[in-house]
């Protein structure tokens, strides 16, 4: 596979496969309040994580400048998110929280 010849490259592709499960599995096993907006909020922030987590590896070995450029807007666009849903978390989530940021 092209990209693929350096050993990190090929662990982190092959961690992004375990980074989704991570994800889904978090999302999935969320307890849900009653409080759409609540759920919500804490479901984007973990999704928005799983972003994060899943453009970090193409920032440290991808070869193509569109998409590590992708990688970076995601990732700073992904931290502005967070930032405003762990704002209503903390006025409207009664103390519940999504998973913290890495």
């Amino acid at each position: 596979m092209p990209g693929m010849s350096d050993p990190a490259a090929m662990s982190d592709g092959m961690d992004m496969k375990s980074m989704m499960k991570d994800m889904s599995d978090k999302m999935s096993s969320m307890p849900m309040t009653g409080n759409q907006d609540v759920d919500f909020a804490r479901m984007m922030r973990v999704h928005h994580q799983g972003a994060i987590d899943m453009a970090q590896p193409e920032l440290r070995n991808g070869q193509q400048p569109e998409m590590r450029k992708l990688a970076k807007n995601i990732i700073a666009a992904q931290k502005k998110e967070i930032a405003l849903i762990d704002k209503f978390l903390a006025k409207h989530g009664d103390g519940l929280k999504a998973e913290p940021s890495k």
